[in-house]
This record gives structure tokens, sequence and C-alpha cells, in this order.
């Protein structure tokens, strides 16, 4: 079985580690698959430099791959071959907004599945957004990040001075 799990990782956390970690127990090949989206806010780091990181620490899973798409998941997701969403809920919040994409989903490939798992509750408030707050704002996110991620994130903030 075949599951994409997509994202912005804009920067990736520890939490999205955790998740492919998992996910890359529970499927034969996990792609983790970098949204190419002009919609959300500027990206702190390019598509290429995420795609660096991602696969610096998705490294020590044979069966993870990691990619980028552009447009509909669920095209992507049958042009990869996958039959599985992998999504992570850490709140009621995310619940919410990742049943009513699941459903689109489902309405625009049903043979696309969407599998949800929850946050590990060492992760369960943490977001990429907030770690973007907090390094801002001259912050400590050691042990929220990758330790590339949190070098690379540390260099952004040193030329920004």
């Amino acid at each position: 079985m075949i599951a994409v799990y997509p994202g912005s990782f804009d920067p990736i956390t520890n939490g999205h580690l955790d998740l492919i970690a998992r996910g890359s127990r529970l499927f034969t090949r996990l792609i983790v698959a970098v949204l190419e989206n002009a919609i959300k806010e500027a990206p702190l780091f390019s598509v290429v430099e995420r795609l660096e990181m991602l696969r610096e620490v998705a490294s020590p899973f044979p069966n993870v791959e990691v990619d980028s798409f552009h447009g509909l998941l669920v095209d992507y997701a049958v042009k990869r071959q996958a039959g599985v969403l992998l999504r992570g809920i850490r709140a009621i919040s995310d619940y919410e907004y990742e049943l009513q994409m699941a459903l689109m989903n489902s309405r625009l490939s049903p043979g696309v599945e969407t599998v949800f798992l929850m946050s590990s509750e060492a992760y369960s408030f943490l977001s990429s957004r907030l770690v973007k707050q907090v390094v801002s704002l001259g912050g400590n996110v050691s042990g929220l990040v990758p330790p590339v991620v949190e070098k690379r994130l540390k260099s952004l903030v040193a030329r920004s001075v």
C-alpha cells in the first residue's frame, strides 16, 4: 500500500517527523509530498530547501520518498498510484478542517482513502506556524524541530539581524 503524506513542511517539525516514522511502519511506501502552494503566506523556506531538509531527516526510513507537487492532492495521489492520504490530527480544530478536506478528496477521487493519525502527545501543540512565530521573536525551538532545521532557522535569524 502506497500512501502520500502531504504538507507545506515550512519548516518541518518533530511532529511531522514523528508522523513520517509512524507512517513508514504502516505503509509499504510513504511519499512525503511538499505542496507548492501560492495561496498560503509567503514561505520561510523555498520548496527546494524544504525538500533538502526532508530528504535528510527522512533518510533513516528506506521506504520513504520525498517529492513535491502542485494542483489537486488526489490527482497527485492517483498519478503516484497511492491509495491512501496520511494526515495528522492534533486537536478537534484540525479534525474539522481535515474532515472537510477528506470528504472533498473522496468526492473527487473515490478510490483514494484518507487515514488520520493522532499526533503523539509530545507534539500535540506543535505547528510550523508556531515554530516560525517563536523563531521570529528570538525564541528557542530546540527539541521542536530536527537539528538540520534548527541550524537553518538560526541561519535565517542571523541574516535578518
